[in-house]
């Protein structure tokens, strides 16, 4: 039961720097969906735009998503030996446990892909569950989940994301989020979309986290 004090994060972006291999999988499976590449200059444009708007731009309907979404995973599950935590964060999660936080990963990547990158860079211990939603944008109905299994008031909760979609899901789930300003989304749409609290590092991750809590008078 983790009914206090305790911080859900997002996986690919926010832990993990998974952009460019992200990118990479997706432009392997392009062709066999019928979707268009994204070349390294659109890649940063679209760290700008929320993914709603582009799934028609690359060809990516309602009915392909799933099932690239599936192969996508499997084809980075070869990949994770490459992929890198952001920078600092594994030193901010090991502030945050020592803290005595109770943590957990909400991620649409799967499972076994999060196992592998956390044995990977010394986080095997670090985290108290790992949950993974099916759907690209479903994770409001997925933090709700979360919250109902583990009796988790929504007072002694909060997410941390790098996506517009982070953004949103958290509104509607009626949960606060600290949107961080290293991972897919830039800083300027992050900001626009009003999260609780907008960090610029992950120092600054933790110092927030430590002052949101004892606020709450949780820690």
């Amino acid at each position: 039961m983790y009914n206090q004090k305790t911080i859900i994060f997002d996986f690919d972006g926010t832990i993990a720097n998974s952009f460019e291999e992200t990118f990479n999988v997706y432009n392997e499976l392009s062709k066999r969906f019928k979707c268009k590449p994204i070349s390294p200059k659109e890649q940063q444009e679209l760290r700008n735009k929320r993914p709603q708007e582009l799934l028609k731009k690359y060809g990516i309907t309602k009915l392909k998503l799933p099932l690239l979404l599936l192969k996508g995973r499997k084809k980075l599950q070869k990949k994770m030996g490459k992929i890198k935590p952001a920078k600092d964060m594994v030193k901010a999660l090991k502030a945050l446990k020592e803290c005595g936080f109770k943590m957990g990963i909400l991620t649409s990547n799967s499972k076994k892909n999060v196992k592998i990158f956390l044995e990977n860079n010394e986080l095997k211990n670090i985290f108290d569950f790992i949950s993974t939603g099916k759907h690209l944008f479903g994770k409001s109905k997925s933090l709700q989940k979360i919250l109902k299994k583990k009796k988790i008031p929504k007072n002694s909760v909060i997410y941390i994301g790098d996506e517009t979609r982070d953004v949103e899901a958290t509104k509607k789930a009626g949960i606060p989020i600290a949107a961080v300003s290293w991972g897919y989304n830039t800083p300027e749409i992050l900001k626009s979309l009003s999260p609780t609290k907008l960090v610029e590092t992950p120092k600054a991750l933790v110092e927030y986290l430590k002052s949101f809590f004892a606020a709450k008078k949780l820690l």
